[in-house]
């Protein structure tokens, strides 16, 4: 991952909104959900989370698919796994060891979420 990807994906999430809608998606997880179900989970007008969903899709961290008259939306977590990798990929002054609990949690709270695991 590239600084400014890293950037641009923390950025997407430093939003309130944005964060509740990501951990949404992940919680629903490869199911996803439709942007009016999110609207309606997280009582968000859909004018305001469309641009809350842009900014997420921008960011790589939500895909977005047409579904007929509606768009259905899932979280990326191969991108938000880059992410943390990217974050922690200098951890603890080369010593990884000590980031060995962070990413056994990170791990064990993704596969909670996803059939993936």
């Amino acid at each position: 991952m590239e600084k400014e990807d890293a950037l641009n994906a923390l950025a997407a999430l430093g939003q309130e909104t944005r964060l509740d809608v990501f951990r949404l998606l992940v919680k629903a997880g490869k199911e996803g959900m439709a942007a009016g179900a999110i609207s309606d989970a997280l009582k968000v007008r859909p004018n305001t989370l469309s641009t809350h969903l842009g900014a997420l899709s921008r960011s790589g961290l939500v895909h977005a698919e047409r579904d007929g008259r509606s768009i259905h939306y899932t979280a990326d977590l191969g991108t938000m796994q880059v992410l943390v990798t990217y974050l922690l990929q200098d951890c603890c002054g080369g010593n990884p060891d000590l980031c060995a609990p962070i990413l056994k949690m990170a791990s064990a709270a993704t596969c909670d979420s996803s059939e993936a695991c």
